[in-house]
């Protein structure tokens, strides 16, 4: 189990010496999906933290009029989870789908705890981490609110030159605000 990449990203936000990464890597474990299988589902309780080493995952929910929307895409070497679940412990309202064969980290809300317990500075590092994940979520959907279909699409493919080609077009054209039909024709327009 690569178990680096996720050292790697934790260092970017604290300081943590080689007892503290063996705990944490020691403390993880790996799982696989395959395209279509769900993290995560509405209607669940939160109990785990992913960290993606390979593979596309999309945060998705059905609106009032039973229409599939996605959120957002997460990519390898971020972390996955419904944050507001996780720490109060309620039912999610989204669902997190592996777009496609994905492996994760998991950590599991007692392995969190005992890092919580053990390593002094890691609620300090989760916290750092929430907020930039936050702050890019908000940054990415406000945007692209004051563009029209063919902005957003040009700028999802500046913002994310490596998921044009690899998440199919109904999951683009959704998270763009777009019928699969309009995103056809803008592509083939912007050639």
């Amino acid at each position: 189990m690569d178990t680096q990449p996720l050292i790697d990203f934790l260092l970017q936000f604290g300081d943590l010496n080689k007892h503290q990464t063996d705990l944490i890597k020691a403390s993880v474990t790996e799982r696989t999906y395959k395209a279509g299988d769900y993290f995560m589902e509405a209607g669940q309780v939160a109990r785990e933290i992913a960290f993606t080493l390979d593979g596309i995952f999309r945060v998705c929910y059905y609106d009032n009029n039973g229409n599939e929307v996605t959120r957002y895409f997460l990519e390898e070497g971020t972390f996955m989870a419904d944050m507001e679940s996780y720490n109060c412990q309620l039912p999610g309202t989204s669902y997190v789908q592996s777009v496609t064969d994905s492996k994760v980290l998991i950590l599991s809300k007692a392995v969190m705890d005992n890092l919580s317990q053990t390593i002094i500075i890691w609620d300090n590092i989760i916290h750092k981490i929430t907020t930039k994940g936050m702050a890019q979520k908000v940054q990415r959907l406000s945007s692209m609110f004051p563009q029209d279909a063919t902005e957003r699409y040009i700028s999802f493919l500046e913002k994310f030159p490596n998921l044009a080609n690899r998440v199919p077009l109904q999951y683009i054209a959704s998270y763009l605000g777009i019928t699969k039909h309009s995103l056809s024709r803008i592509r083939k327009n912007i050639r």
